[in-house]
């Protein structure tokens, strides 16, 4: 089995770059006007940033369910949930179609944000629900 330390750092660093992707994706939607997207040459590397991000989450997060025996607490749940959520909205917000308005896309991306924030204070707070 591969050390619990270092998928919870390989887990930490996800977390670190979808943040910086969040944070610079943003800022390129916010200054988007007439494209109603990105500029397209930072687009590719946004879009490379949170994938790579959501893999290593979603990856590193199985592996060390797995290695909990899938025993988890209730606020996981609400986790999971929050998380689709965001990769929800992240798809509409970059979605490569013109027919998305731009407040469409930020609305999506605000929206992935207060899921990030929601998720991280989840975490941090891992409180008792029942």
């Amino acid at each position: 089995m591969v050390d619990v330390t270092l998928l919870s750092n390989i887990h930490l660093v996800g977390v670190g770059l979808l943040l910086i992707a969040l944070i610079l994706s943003g800022i390129g939607l916010f200054k988007a006007t007439e494209t109603q997207q990105i500029h397209p040459k930072l687009r590719k590397p946004f879009i490379g940033i949170q994938h790579l991000a959501l893999t290593l989450l979603v990856l590193t997060g199985l592996v060390l369910l797995m290695q909990k025996n899938f025993q988890v607490e209730t606020w996981f749940y609400a986790k999971i949930i929050l998380f689709l959520v965001m990769v929800s909205s992240l798809i509409k917000a970059f979605k490569k179609d013109e027919t998305v308005l731009l407040v469409q896309r930020r609305a999506g991306w605000v929206i992935a944000v207060i899921s990030f924030i929601a998720i991280y204070g989840l975490v941090i707070l891992q409180p008792t629900f029942g």
